[in-house]
């Protein structure tokens, strides 16, 4: 589990793969017009599937895999993992793409379809009268990119509320948070501060850059928008971006900048068995489902409950939105072995039994409704948060964009530089941010 998430939440190092998809278009191999048949029981085929899983997730992966060819005993697979984005690019851009690509940085799709690097699955779906409608509304979004369709959803991150239940005991808090000022309340009574004065315990960190949280996690939850109708950033137009910096200022002032440097400076690596929360040193986190797995492995003892992430206080009908993000699987450009290897996606996104053993095994939610309320599922209290919180339409995916990720660093880098006192007047910085992603856009777009 923790090799592919320490990769996959790296979503800021992307630089490589932003420049290699512009160029795969114009390098890869070429592709036949029309689906391409499947073949027939006595051909035997080998498809390659490239994907970032490692050891144990990859082990899961592959026993999924096994189950396909008992199915289809014609198609041998060769599982190759390890395999992130920029790997992938570089094979379409060298004339030897893997057959089926799994990625987990949904925010470059909107390369791979604009750029031709995967392969629009538009005609597949329509011979094979796919239904889309058995998959969740959300997971259909950011699959698909100005109404080209080059990956199908695998399975699904959901962001929400940890809270560690003895430090709420010791508190006397008996709910968790369903406003920002409530976040903001409860933090300062879970916070406990050393002799020196520096932090013990925070009871939320609101840094940044720092374990999960983001921009992009704490947006919806706001009611924040990125762009536009016609792709332009407004983040300097949407009053819910000022209100979410302000709300955060207020935190980061409460705790005083330095002492939080110096907090998060001691702090373990997310994705290790020392994570913050699991250690006790943060009462309150935001994060993905996948963290009851991490804490099943790594802090079996902990008490800890899950809810929806807390809502600005002018939205309180925002109460269950959430950032949702996921695992994506599509065909390169030039695969060799191109219809068999969408049999393959074709099962891995819709076969109800495929998509129970990957979820159970990754501990990541499915995409497909059946799926989603199949009772095989394995959850515990804390997981059927997730679970119902992907039920909820009011899920939020981060709009994709002809130059991936770009937009939500530079939003990022200009967070660093707001919670560290470098931002004067808020509202004419972030008009400054809109220009420079609209100007980033426009050169690094299609």
């Amino acid at each position: 589990m923790r090799s592919r998430f320490q990769v996959r939440r790296g979503l800021l190092a992307f630089s490589t793969a932003t420049a290699a998809l512009v160029a795969a278009s114009c390098t890869a191999g070429s592709t036949s017009d029309g689906p391409q048949p499947a073949p027939g029981p006595d051909e035997q085929v080998t498809i390659t599937v490239s994907s970032q899983f490692t050891d144990r997730e990859l082990d899961v992966l592959n026993r999924v895999l096994d189950g396909f060819h008992a199915q289809h005993p014609n198609i041998t697979i060769n599982s190759q993992g390890n395999q992130d984005d920029d790997k992938i690019t570089q094979a379409i851009r060298g004339g030897n793409p893997p057959d089926v690509a799994i990625s987990a940085e949904t925010i470059n799709l909107g390369q791979f379809c604009s750029s031709g690097a995967w392969q629009d699955l538009g005609p597949y779906l329509q011979r094979d009268q796919v239904d889309m409608t058995q998959i969740v509304d959300v997971a259909q979004q950011y699959t698909q990119f100005e109404g080209k369709r080059c990956a199908m959803p695998l399975l699904a991150d959901v962001y929400g509320l940890y809270y560690n239940a003895d430090a709420f005991a010791r508190a006397g808090i008996t709910a968790p948070p369903k406003t920002m000022s409530e976040l903001t309340d409860m933090a300062k009574r879970l916070t406990e501060f050393n002799p020196d004065g520096s932090i013990k315990v925070a009871g939320f960190l609101p840094v940044l850059g720092s374990q999960a949280n983001h921009p992009w996690n704490w947006a919806p939850h706001f009611g924040a928008e990125w762009m536009d109708e016609q792709g332009r950033s407004v983040l300097g137009k949407d009053p819910a971006w000022q209100e979410m910096y302000r709300w955060q200022k207020e935190l980061v002032d409460f705790y005083g900048w330095d002492k939080l440097v110096q907090f998060t400076a001691g702090l373990g690596q997310q994705y290790s068995a020392d994570n913050a929360f699991q250690r006790g040193k943060i009462a309150m986190m935001i994060d993905g489902e996948y963290r009851t797995g991490f804490i099943e492995d790594d802090a079996p003892e902990l008490r800890y409950g899950t809810a929806p992430f807390p809502v600005a206080d002018s939205e309180p009908e925002l109460y269950g939105t959430g950032f949702v993000t996921g695992t994506i699987i599509g065909i390169p450009r030039g695969a060799e072995n191109a219809g068999a290897a969408w049999e393959l996606v074709r099962y891995l996104t819709t076969d109800t039994n495929a998509l129970v053993e990957l979820a159970n095994g990754l501990k990541n939610v499915p995409t497909t409704k059946e799926a989603l309320h199949d009772p095989r599922v394995e959850r515990n209290e804390q997981y059927q948060t997730f679970l119902d919180l992907f039920d909820n339409p009011q899920l939020v995916p981060s709009p994709p964009s002809p130059n991936g990720a770009a937009y939500m660093k530079s939003t990022e880098d200009f967070s660093v530089k707001w919670q560290s006192g470098q931002v004067g007047d808020l509202g004419a910085a972030l008009r400054e941010l809109d220009a420079q992603i609209d100007a980033a856009k426009a050169l690094g777009g299609n």
